[in-house]
């Protein structure tokens, strides 16, 4: 038996009575009608074999909530209410475009005096045929994590009836939450049978009277199948998600500039103290600004160093930085125990022991095996240093991999591999993704040896990834590394477990991303729409973690080229890309008002002025760059401009796309071809963007199947802007006058 509060229980009880309906309509097997009840109005979503979801979408305390017009037509229906609270306009849609139909509706308050709201009922309550919500049965598969998306993705399994996701566009929320100082953290959950959204309780500050405000803005997708394992079930979610992505209003991007932003970041990189400790000779970067406590790490070194080197292959240019970093790096290999270490030996007398990690002699599990997969990229292009400490540190990482049993802890001693944290809470399991992390490296390692023993280790890690389901991200990053491992296994095995082993990591990235706008605080200074967070209990996005994903979902379309990949995965992974390339800027403190940036952050020092990356952007009320101003968070530029600035040999300019493109080519002089990729339902900026300060060319653009040329939409300071469509073949021809 479920338990139900008394908004909940009193809203079953009339649910259950016989009422005229306001409006109704089919799509399939579902059936939807509008009821109005004492002090609500509801929606009734009818599903398969006697399941039933109501979902709120006014309210008013205390009843007497009356029409006062309904406007019907072939969507849906609008409703304009009064009551003693105020006038509410209710717009109810159903959208049947597609075979999964999706439920929007969108609440407006204009109370009738300052109205403060305690507390708000939740918008969802399962029922059955009868109305009874009691004897209901599901499963709640996802729900919101503090300032992630507003979701909620639950299956009704007694009576054995459909799959719903539920999503709050929480940006239309934030007049609400600005006006009464409160943030949408954790305001979609709740327990199986009464759930959803509930409005943030304001005790101190109200809602003005007469002011139009937003108070529920839901989107529901529905679909009629029971998935059977994880894997149906990573399917379905990245599907009605996708779906519903289609329908959300979303934000402009802007064209920021790349190139220079690039320039600035290099020079105070290289230039400011506050990055920079020198240690036995060598120098070294700062995990963050002026850190000088904290021993240098590979991890930082090696973390910054791989952009610079994407850098200066896409660029053809030279940068003395790379030989600076790369010679201190053989001071990390630890020869005793046959492995690099995560602190510079030379400098680990200096840690003291504040957290548990920052011990001499103690590791944290994705700390060996990141700093492994980057040492094999060097190898792979050609760097002995890199190959030799990769190769030397081999067997020392799978005998880790070993005593564990592929079941990696949060913290162990090098020495003696004892466990100084199992888990990241009590019955959460240690850092699960690391499995996939370690699989990457053996295939490095495989790739660059040829030994099929290292295959064989990459595929029994690999396989441990079916325990975890969601579960499985512990640390962005590491999660997106595992995925293009998954789809370079399945590539190469054809076993298909692999597949769904990297849609599993795909399906629980998007779980943490922050799919809308935090427009109230100090939120109103930057974009936040489709941010990503790097851990899953993390109350911030983080640069450093969101640069590395953004890298690693290039490389997965890469590997996906010649792979049926499923379209909502296509579609997501290209607008994450496009909204991080317009985001990203703002994690530089130089784009930010003074007074949102943390003063005294909690290592090393923040200098405004720096074009070094916030660790962290916060939700709106909170101030950021709490964490630090991170240095190993420096690659984001230098993993940006090769990846979407197209560059024309010959020639004084570029062609920037905001999407992910493929198969680059020049076909004849004065022509080059491309092939955008995601979704042709969603658009995006192409930019012709100048090099010098000649006048740019006339072009032609052409797009396979168009009858006619692109017209450009803009001339903004000499460049040239254009909207491209994703999954498009472009063409690009110009002549000299």
């Amino acid at each position: 038996m479920n338990g139900l509060s008394p908004w909940a229980l009193s809203a079953s009880s009339e649910l259950a009575e016989t009422y005229m309906a306001l409006y109704c309509n089919t799509a399939g097997s579902f059936e939807f009608k509008v009821y109005q009840t004492t002090d609500s109005i509801w929606v009734r979503a009818g599903l398969p074999n006697g399941g039933r979801a109501e979902f709120r979408t006014a309210f008013s305390p205390g009843g007497n909530l009356e029409i006062k017009k309904a406007i019907e037509d072939n969507n849906g229906i609008l409703l304009e209410l009064e009551s003693e609270t105020g006038k509410q306009q209710v717009k109810i849609i159903i959208d049947l475009q597609e075979t999964i139909p999706v439920l929007h509706y969108t609440t407006i308050l204009t109370p009738k005096k300052d109205l403060l709201i305690p507390f708000w009922p939740r918008d969802i309550v399962i029922s059955s045929k009868n109305g009874n919500s009691e004897n209901t049965a599901g499963k709640i598969h996802l729900s919101q994590e503090g300032t992630r998306t507003g979701l909620i993705y639950l299956t009704q399994t007694r009576p054995k009836s459909a799959s719903v996701l539920y999503l709050q566009n929480l940006t239309a929320l934030s007049d609400y939450c600005q006006q009464t100082q409160t943030s949408c953290a954790d305001t979609v959950g709740g327990n199986w049978p009464e759930m959803g959204f509930a409005l943030p309780a304001c005790k101190d500050l109200p809602l003005k009277a007469g002011k139009e405000v937003v108070i529920n803005d839901a989107f529901v997708a529905f679909d009629d199948q029971i998935p059977g394992d994880q894997f149906k079930t990573n399917h379905q979610f990245l599907n009605l998600m996708a779906r519903i992505y289609l329908l959300l209003p979303k934000p402009e991007t802007s064209y920021q500039n790349w190139p220079e932003i690039l320039e600035k970041g290099l020079k105070d990189l290289i230039e400011s103290p506050g990055c920079w400790s020198k240690v036995a000779g060598h120098n070294y970067f700062n995990a963050y600004v002026s850190d000088y406590t904290t021993p240098p790490e590979i991890m930082v070194q090696l973390a910054v160093l791989l952009p610079l080197v994407d850098y200066v292959e896409w660029s053809k240019t030279d940068l003395e930085v790379i030989q600076t970093i790369k010679k201190g790096l053989p001071e990390f290999f630890d020869p005793k125990l046959g492995v690099i270490s995560r602190w510079l030996p030379a400098a680990e007398d200096k840690l003291e022991g504040e957290e548990e990690q920052k011990k001499p002699g103690v590791m944290d599990s994705w700390y060996l095996h990141h700093p492994m997969l980057n040492l094999s990229r060097l190898a792979l292009k050609g760097d002995k240093t890199a190959e030799k400490l990769f190769l030397d540190s081999l067997d020392f990482t799978i005998k880790v991999a070993h005593h564990f049993n592929y079941h990696w802890p949060v913290f162990y001693k090098m020495d003696t591999l004892e466990v100084i944290k199992a888990e990241t809470a009590d019955g959460k399991g240690g850092e699960k993704d690391v499995a996939g992390l370690y699989a990457h490296v053996m295939l490095q390692a495989w790739e660059l040896t040829n030994e099929k023993r290292y295959l064989k280790e990459s595929e029994k890690a690999a396989q441990t990834l079916q325990e975890y389901g969601f579960d499985i991200f512990y640390q962005a990053n590491n999660t997106a590394f595992a995925s293009g491992a998954l789809l370079r296994l399945y590539k190469i095995t054809k076993n298909e477990l692999y597949l769904e082993l990297s849609y599993q990591c795909l399906a629980a990235i998007f779980r943490n991303t922050q799919i809308w706008n935090c427009d109230y605080g100090y939120g109103k200074n930057f974009p936040k729409f489709f941010s990503l967070f790097p851990l899953n209990d993390a109350p911030y996005t983080a640069v450093y973690e969101e640069q590395e994903v953004f890298c690693a979902l290039h490389d997965f379309l890469k590997h996906a080229e010649g792979v049926e990949i499923l379209p909502s995965l296509k579609l997501l992974i290209a607008e994450y890309i496009r909204y991080l390339v317009d985001r990203a800027v703002y994690y530089y403190p130089t784009m930010l008002p003074k007074d949102m940036l943390e003063e005294k952050p909690k290592v090393g020092e923040l200098d405004p002025k720096l074009w070094i990356a916030l660790e962290d952007l916060q939700d709106g009320w909170k101030k950021s760059g709490t964490v630090g101003q991170e240095v190993y968070g420096a690659g984001n530029a230098f993993g940006i401009l090769p990846r979407h600035y197209l560059l024309v040999p010959g020639e004084h300019f570029m062609v920037y796309v905001d999407y992910p493109t493929s198969g680059f080519k020049a076909i004849r002089e004065k022509n080059i071809h491309f092939t955008t990729l995601g979704d042709d339902r969603l658009s995006c900026r192409m930019m012709i963007v100048k090099t010098s300060t000649s006048k740019l060319p006339d072009f032609k653009v052409t797009i396979k199947g168009a009858k006619e040329p692109l017209k450009e939409i803009a001339a903004i300071k000499g460049n040239v802007e254009y909207q491209l469509f994703g999954n498009q073949q472009v063409s690009i021809s110009w002549t000299h006058e």
